[in-house]
Order: structure tokens, then C-alpha cells, then sequence
């Protein structure tokens, strides 16, 4: 493991935590940003993690983006933790320095394999499902909510080819968290998506921590009803449900109960009082979400089988309108969620 050659490309809260952990276990790392403020912090003071019972100080190797074509390096893997809307032409710009039989990795959220594969081959690709809580608005200090300790991941190959490099990924992710293998990483990945339409959005429109959202009459109910239609869509595209997060088999054994299974253990092993989900965390910083990558996703899935998915329709329309800046993440957009539920109460 010490000889290979890994590079995390996006290296925002949950890049940098990965990095500062690999890093700190003596691999050879090289990081690459495209926040410029975040990357000269890098330089000059290194990565600062902090977490509730440790803060780190890791000196790391950063290049932005625009020094790609200054590396001479082939990797033997590709963290790739871009957002999921960047996934085609980060492939793209990673492409040339992957060797012929290195692994990207897309640890991210969304159905993002396929398109890595498009770029690089299915025999090169690795899917993961990553559950890391952390926030970064300082250039180069993560708030990282969960240590290794309280992470967890999933990986596995999209061609059986690479099936049996699964073992090398998770045995390098273990420096970050608790790691699964699994033969079926499409439909592990469903199932995250599955907890973050309920979980990511929806807090985020009213502008409060995830936890805090959760106290305000009827949330709790859409948040459900969101995660509702994504198993349901997901269910209808033949994706079996698959435990996640370290459940069991028994957790998921009732479909009814599967959605809410979900979100209280994200509220109780990933989420602390203050925690903002990553959709909050884009808006703040002025930056479009990954709304149209998840419940966005489950919109078009439900309308090419034939049906409509209200919910996740309705949560991306006020997203978007979030991110055109007619309407600003406040509690006062509750009654517009309420609306949504009530509507699909009365069919």
C-alpha cells in the first residue's frame, strides 16, 4: 500500500479529512483543489482538522487545478470527491495520469459511476458510498463532526474485472472510517441517495441544521415522504434494498420502515446539533448545490417509468429558486413544504 500512488481530486470538507488521514498514515498523497484561498492556506500552514476531541495540523502536497498539467506523476487510484456535477470533466482532466490499470474511486454523493466509466473504463471504475460529517468555510480548517472512528463507507466495482481490487480501496479508506465491501455498490448507492433526498435539501430551504429542522411540525413527515419516492424509484428500477451505514439486513427488512430506519441513524451517529448539510454549505458560500444530482435524479427516474415523484419535484423547484436568489433559506419557506405534503396527503 505504501508505494502507490494516490491523488484526491476535490478536496473540500470531506476531501481534506480523507487526505489529512491518508497522509498522516505515511501514503503518498498528492491533493488537488480548486478553491485558490483554500489551496495557499494548504501551502503555507498545512491541512488543521478539527474535530470534537482532536484537532490535526497535517502538512500535505496540493496543486490547483490549473498545475494539473505540470504533474508527471501516473496514479495508481483517484479519490474523486468533486460534486457530482463535475464528475464528467473532472474524469476528463485526471484521465492521461491515471495508469492503464489504476482506479478512480467516486466517493460522492449521487449515481455517478457510470459517467466515471464513460471516461475511464468500467475496469478502472469504483463506486463508494461515503458517510462523513464535516464543514469547511475557513480556507484550509475542516470541521470535520466525525472522526474515523464514527465514519463509514461502502465499495465495489461496477465490472466484476475489478472486483477483486475492492479489498486494496477499503483497506485504504480504513484510515478514514469503517469500510464494507459490497457486490452491489449501484443499489448501496441508491440507498444513500435515498437518505440524502431526505436529508440534504429539505433542512437546508429552511436554513437551519439538520437536527434543528427536524423540530418544526410536519418536517419529519416530508423528509419521509422525499426518501419514500426515492426507494420507491429505486425499487421500480430494479435496485434491491441494501443496508447501509453499518445496519443490518434485519433493519432493512420492512420497506415501510426503511426511510425512517435511515434517518433517525443519520440523526444519531452523523449529525450534531450544529450540523448544516452540504446543500446549506454550498448555498452559503454562494455556490449551486447538488439538488438536481439527488432528488433532481429521482424526478427524472419517476417520469421515465411513467409516474411522478411530487416530493423531490417540489424540493428542486425551490432549490432552484433559492439558487436564482428569489427566494433565500429561511424557516418562513416551511408552509411551502407543508403544501407539498398536504398535496399529496389529499391523492
Amino acid at each position: 500500500m505504501t508505494s502507490l500512488k494516490i491523488v484526491v481530486l476535490g478536496c473540500g470538507a470531506n476531501g481534506a479529512s480523507i487526505s489529512a488521514d491518508l497522509v498522516r498514515a505515511g501514503l503518498d498523497v498528492v491533493l488537488i483543489e480548486q478553491w485558490p484561498e483554500h489551496i495557499e492556506a494548504m501551502r503555507v500552514s498545512g491541512l488543521r482538522i478539527e474535530m470534537p476531541d482532536e484537532t490535526l495540523e497535517v502538512p500535505v502536497r496540493v496543486f490547483n487545478l490549473c498545475e494539473v498539467c505540470t504533474l508527471n506523476d501516473q496514479f495508481d487510484i483517484v479519490l474523486l470527491l468533486m460534486k457530482a456535477y463535475d464528475t464528467r470533466w473532472a474524469c476528463q482532466l485526471i484521465e492521461p495520469y491515471l495508469k492503464n490499470n489504476g482506479l478512480v474511486v467516486a466517493v460522492q454523493n449521487g449515481m455517478t459511476t457510470d459517467t466515471v466509466a464513460d471516461i475511464v473504463g468500467t475496469e478502472r471504475t469504483m463506486g463508494s458510498v461515503i458517510e462523513i460529517s464535516a464543514a469547511l468555510f475557513e480556507p484550509g480548517t475542516v470541521e470535520r463532526h466525525t472522526p474515523p472512528s464514527n465514519s463509514w463507507f461502502a465499495v465495489g466495482a461496477v465490472d466484476p474485472r475489478a472486483m477483486d481490487q475492492a479489498g486494496q480501496i477499503a483497506e485504504l479508506l480504513e484510515h478514514s472510517g469503517t469500510v464494507e465491501i459490497t457486490g452491489d455498490i449501484q443499489a448501496a448507492k441508491w440507498m444513500k441517495l435515498v437518505s440524502n433526498c431526505s436529508t440534504l435539501a429539505l433542512p437546508a430551504i429552511l436554513g437551519l441544521p439538520t437536527i434543528e429542522a427536524l423540530r418544526h411540525p410536519g418536517m419529519r413527515e416530508l423528509m419521509l415522504l422525499a426518501g419514500q419516492e426515492a426507494l420507491d424509484a429505486g425499487a421500480a428500477s430494479g435496485y434491491p434494498i441494501k443496508p447501509i451505514f453499518g445496519l443490518t439486513v434485519e433493519d432493512m427488512r420492512q420497506p415501510e420502515r426503511v426511510v425512517g430506519v435511515l434517518l433517525d441513524k443519520i440523526c444519531a451517529s452523523y449529525a450534531l446539533p450544529h450540523t448544516t448539510s452540504t446543500v446549506l454549505q454550498d448555498w452559503r458560500k454562494g455556490r449551486r448545490s447538488e439538488v438536481g444530482q439527488i432528488n433532481g435524479i429521482v424526478v427524472r427516474e419517476c417520469a421515465r417509468q411513467g409516474r411522478s415523484a411530487p416530493i423531490n419535484a417540489g424540493i428542486v423547484n425551490i432549490a432552484r429558486a433559492i439558487e436564482r436568489h428569489e427566494l433565500r433559506p429561511t424557516p418562513d419557506n416551511l408552509p411551502m413544504l407543508t403544501q407539498l405534503a398536504d398535496a399529496v396527503s389529499e391523492k
